[in-house]
């Protein structure tokens, strides 16, 4: 059991805590402004229509990894490729044992996180609410596609800035750009496309 303060916040909660993960791009620039590292977790409980990835919706253990250990990871990805945060997708990362305890982590080493959900926010946990930096939340809908918003699947979705930390990006999310996507080819010899694929 580790214990961390800062500024008067406590958290109690353990680094072995486990996350269900199933791919990680170490350094990413389509998944929200700045260099990222994006990781995409297994399982699923609201299974939208025409889910993006439809792959990460069955419960089933793909990658089962410590929070010490992602944090690690995430710590090389800083060294190697100077990112700047972190973007949780899937999946639904909320179903994650470990989710609240690395943003806790994440936030008292500066590094930024996003998080994509299809819950609403009202529905998430408070101290993981106080962990993070942006959310943008609700399930896909396919009869109301996004064609103004960058990285948002559908007009119901909304992008809430919980800091202020992104909201000099707004931007970002708003402006119109070309499609950015990135083709990854994993150790498995699959290929995962990650970005604008909308």
């Amino acid at each position: 059991m580790l214990m961390l303060e800062k500024k008067n916040l406590t958290l109690d909660f353990k680094l072995n805590k486990k996350l269900n993960i199933a791919y990680i791009n170490t350094c990413t620039e389509t998944e929200g402004p700045y260099k990222r590292l994006a990781m995409w977790f297994q399982g699923c409980n609201i299974l939208c229509k025409a889910c993006c990835n439809p792959e990460l919706q069955a419960l089933r253990i793909r990658h089962i990894i410590t929070v010490e250990e992602l944090f690690n990871i995430i710590l090389d990805s800083k060294d190697k490729y100077d990112i700047e945060g972190v973007t949780f997708l899937g999946g639904e990362p909320t179903l994650q044992e470990g989710l609240i305890s690395l943003a806790f982590l994440l936030k008292m080493n500066n590094i930024g996180t996003i998080l994509f959900t299809g819950k609403k926010i009202e529905m998430l946990d408070n101290d993981l609410i106080n962990n993070l930096d942006l959310v943008i939340d609700g399930k896909f809908e396919v009869s109301k596609i996004d064609t103004k918003r960058n990285l948002i699947g559908s007009e119901n979705q909304n992008i809430y800035f919980l800091t202020n930390r992104y909201e000099k990006d707004e931007k970002w999310f708003f402006e119109k750009r070309e499609k950015k996507i990135e083709i990854n080819i994993m150790k498995e010899n699959s290929i995962f496309i990650s970005g604008d694929v909308i």
